[in-house]
Order: C-alpha cells, then sequence, then structure tokens
C-alpha cells in the first residue's frame, strides 16, 4: 500500500486531509508542520513513497522542500498542494521535483484521481499541469532539445531569457529595442517551432535546457 507523507502548517486542514487521504485508501505514514519538520523526519528515516507538500509553510516552505526532496530522496514522489493557482508557482514547483499541482479547494474525487496518478504512473496531469510541461522538465531527451535549441535565433532566445522574468511582453520590447508587434511575431514563431501554447511552457522549456538559471 502507498504510503503518504504530508505537510502543512494548518493542523486543522492537515488533519482532515490525514482523514481523508486514509479514507482514499492510503496510508498516512507521518504529518509535519512545516518543511523543516518534514526534512528532519526524512533524515530520520521516515521512507513515505509520496508527500502531499503545501507551498507557505514557516520555517522551510514548499518550494525549498521539494527541492530538497529531489536533491536527496529523488525516489519519494511530491504532490504539492497549494492555494496558488498562478503559472510562477506551478512552474517553480515542478523545477524543484513536484510530480503533480492540485489546490486545496478541489473535490475529493480530484484528490483521489492525483494520488492515483503519481503513484502508479509518477505524474498527474491537469488543466494547470500538462503532460507537456511535466516532461518538457522531467523528460530525459537530449536530442530533441538539441534540435530545437540549434533552431532558435540570437533574437529568440534572448527573447525567451527576458519571457523567464516578471517583465511584460511590452517591457521586453523596450528592453529589445523592438516594437511590441515584432515581440508578438517572435512568441508566435517559438510557440510553433517548440509545439507550445503558453508562456509558461516556454519558461519551463527555457529552464530545462539551461537557457535561463532561476
Amino acid at each position: 500500500m502507498t504510503t503518504i507523507a504530508l505537510a502543512d502548517d494548518h493542523v486543522l486542514l492537515r488533519k482532515g486531509l490525514a482523514s481523508l487521504v486514509q479514507n482514499l485508501g492510503y496510508t498516512v505514514l507521518f504529518e509535519a508542520d512545516h518543511g523543516q519538520e518534514m526534512i528532519e523526519k526524512l533524515q530520520a528515516g521516515a521512507a513515505p513513497d509520496l508527500v502531499l507538500l503545501d507551498i507557505n509553510m514557516p520555517m522551510k516552505d514548499g518550494y525549498e522542500t521539494a527541492r530538497w526532496i529531489r536533491e536527496h530522496q529523488p525516489l519519494i514522489k511530491v504532490l504539492a498542494l497549494s492555494m496558488y493557482d498562478d503559472e510562477s508557482a506551478v512552474i517553480r514547483m515542478l523545477k524543484n521535483g513536484a510530480r503533480g499541482y492540485i489546490l486545496k479547494d478541489c473535490e475529493p474525487s480530484e484528490l483521489r484521481t492525483a494520488l492515483d496518478a503519481v503513484s502508479q504512473k509518477g505524474f498527474y496531469y491537469s488543466e494547470m499541469v500538462t503532460g507537456r510541461l511535466v516532461h518538457s522538465i522531467a523528460a530525459d531527451d537530449e536530442n530533441n532539445c538539441s534540435k530545437k535549441l540549434l533552431a532558435l535565433s540570437d533574437r529568440e532566445t534572448t527573447f525567451l531569457k527576458l519571457a523567464c522574468t516578471e517583465m511584460s511582453y511590452k517591457e521586453i520590447a523596450a528592453e529589445m529595442h523592438l516594437s511590441p508587434r515584432t515581440i508578438d511575431g517572435y512568441r508566435d514563431a517559438l510557440f510553433e517551432k517548440l509545439n507550445l501554447k503558453t508562456r509558461t511552457g516556454l519558461v519551463v522549456y527555457a529552464i530545462k535546457n539551461g537557457i535561463y538559471q532561476v
């Protein structure tokens, strides 16, 4: 039976979540109030199959904790659980090793689907985390990546790096001394070349291939 550890600083929510997880047929190995406690328990020898990890926690947040797990306990799968539904939070958690991302206000049925998918298939795909985004970080497809990288012009690479920042497309145009229409052209060309549809996809691709360092 798949074992699960939970980290969330909201005790009532965590207790309710632990009860729900057990009712869904999983075994809750332990709970933690924050990321630091999660790490300490893992260092002490606890070995859950999957960690359900909140993002906003004291001591160590979900980003730091997920990164530590990826680096020190890579066999443990991480499913992010958060109130945040913005692209930057999703990208950052995926980059730090999360195998899926769900919101705290999701239905119990979605939680079951996510837990089943991560434990059985390795990833949970959703509207926020598409298969393409996950695999652009997790898959090891060096040959395909090299071909795509060679197809990018210097200008496109520069645009891609700036697209990874918090700058708007209008601000990127000013930074590159180009018109907003030209920047839109670079964006659309990259969407077509890399077979992507969103700015999030561009950012994940850039991080995966070392074009942009976070």
